[in-house]
């Protein structure tokens, strides 16, 4: 081994975590020294031709190095393994998605890896500074949303990374427009609509498809209202009719939240509108109440009329509310 070999060798285990691939561990040490340590039990392999440098369990860093490089040239950390590293919160990361072109094989990847195959990962796809290799954020979260179990997982996915500002829904568009055969491709353009009209929340894309099946008129969301403290944002309103509608996640229940909120109703109250709160799970749980209610709301508002109080979804009960004249729902 010369001088050069051995720092390149120890450039390459600080950089990956103490995880080589074998062919590189060979060409630095030699392979009379890397079949040594492998005898000995000082390293290990963890996957066909990955070794790690250690003879304990792999730490969570390593894992991805393994991963990545067991999958072989052109692989890279994908979904929500690559979004996780990259900021996106509140998922589940145990697996690892790794994403490898179409036409390569794995024979082996660590427990716990799983491998994707695209025809349609270009170098624009993968982050060319990161480390270890992975896809960009947009490409990521399209695919975290293709790949999930249930459907509501999908469109949360795509919901926090635009609601945790990590990413436009522009991008996320655009990424989606290149990938004509995805899986989930009509769901993910709905869901992409309705977030770039202002849904964010996963509740608040409940709230959306509600209204569109129990036939409500279409509200404002992320409606933009200036009061004495300012800008604020409301999620949705009838303006027309002086109605607000607030969905409230988890996230609402800080105190100072709470009282924010209190305050903003009590301002909204005093301007001559009325607010109708509405708890996240609620709107999932128990549409025909959030419709019900929803639409005595907006009934009172048009004075009297023959739409039923309690509307169902679309195809059964009328679903359009007489207006007054002078009044337009937008």
């Amino acid at each position: 081994m010369t001088k050069a070999f051995g720092a390149e060798f120890e450039r390459l285990r600080a950089r990956q975590a103490g995880i080589l691939t074998l062919a590189s561990a060979v060409r630095c040490l030699g392979r009379a020294a890397v079949r040594s340590r492998l005898a000995s039990g000082r390293w290990r392999l963890v996957a066909v031709g990955v070794l790690v440098t250690q003879s304990g369990p792999l730490t969570e860093p390593q894992r991805l190095w393994a991963s990545v490089l067991a999958a072989g040239e052109g692989a890279a950390l994908a979904g929500l393994t690559a979004a996780g590293l990259d900021g996106l919160a509140g998922f589940d990361y145990r697996q690892m998605h790794v994403l490898i072109p179409a036409s390569r094989r794995v024979r082996e990847v660590p427990p716990g890896a799983v491998v994707h195959r695209s025809r349609l990962l270009a170098a624009t796809d993968v982050h060319p500074n990161r480390s270890p290799r992975r896809t960009r954020l947009a490409r990521s979260l399209v695919d975290a949303a293709a790949w999930a179990g249930p459907e509501r997982t999908a469109r949360a996915i795509l919901a926090a990374g635009v609601q945790q500002r990590l990413v436009t829904a522009v991008q996320l568009s655009q990424v989606l427009q290149r990938c004509q055969r995805v899986p989930r491709r009509a769901l993910m353009r709905a869901t992409l609509a309705d977030v770039a009209g202002g849904a964010e929340a996963l509740s608040e894309l409940d709230f959306c498809d509600l209204v569109r099946k129990f036939g409500l008129p279409e509200p404002d969301r992320q409606f933009r209202r200036r009061d004495s403290r300012g800008r604020r944002w409301l999620d949705a309103v009838w303006e027309w009719a002086r109605l607000v509608a607030e969905i409230d996640g988890r996230w609402h229940m800080d105190a100072r939240a709470w009282w924010a909120d209190m305050e903003r109703d009590n301002e909204l109250t005093i301007d001559g509108y009325r607010v109708l709160r509405f708890p996240a799970f609620a709107v999932r749980d128990s549409p025909e109440t959030f419709a019900r209610q929803i639409a005595a709301a907006l009934r009172q508002a048009c004075g009297a009329g023959t739409w039923p109080a309690v509307p169902g979804p679309r195809g059964g009960s009328p679903s359009r509310i007489p207006v007054k004249p002078g009044r337009r729902p937008e």
